[in-house]
């Protein structure tokens, strides 16, 4: 028989080669990330998680909320983890927040996955807040943050003087 015909007798039979489309993660460097971002002792005030071929792995932490916001590109699918400082003067609370990003140029099928490739990275980042979903470079900015916080936190005291 032809090298042809095998290959149609294998396709008939197993049906048609597909590519691998599952994701892994690095549950080692995203927990490590994780709990560094969550560290009350630690600088680090965030981490971004990046595919890797189809693997999830930390590509960034770091505390420079310009560095974070640089992470994130038109051609990437990603999540980000951030610890912000909310309160006013009497009281402060660490918050955190989980953000997935698609950058725009992200194409139909890669988008769609990141839901599930999401549900990954969650089994090990489970303690937020607010967790969003982003596709605009726009959306990454440290007053929406803490606007999206503010309203997930409930009460809001303010600072208790009241202005005429």
């Amino acid at each position: 028989m032809s090298e042809e015909g095998l290959e149609y007798d294998r396709i008939v039979q197993d049906g048609p080669k597909k590519a691998d489309m599952a994701t892994n993660t690095d549950d080692k460097s995203i927990r490590q990330a994780y709990e560094d971002v969550r560290l009350d002792s630690s600088d680090t005030e965030w981490a971004v998680f990046k595919h890797e071929n189809s693997i999830v792995v930390c590509t960034a932490k770091g505390s420079n909320f310009d560095e974070f916001k640089e992470q994130f590109g038109d051609d990437d699918r990603a999540f980000g983890y951030i610890r912000i400082q909310m309160g006013d003067e009497i009281s402060k609370r660490t918050k955190f927040l989980f953000l997935t990003w698609v950058g725009k140029n992200v194409g139909v099928i890669k988008k769609a996955k990141m839901s599930t490739d999401k549900a990954l990275i969650k089994a090990v980042i489970s303690n937020f807040a607010v967790e969003l979903h982003l596709e605009s470079i726009n959306e990454i900015d440290m007053q929406n943050f803490k606007e999206q916080l503010a309203k997930a936190g409930g009460a809001n005291y303010g600072t208790g003087i009241r202005e005429d």
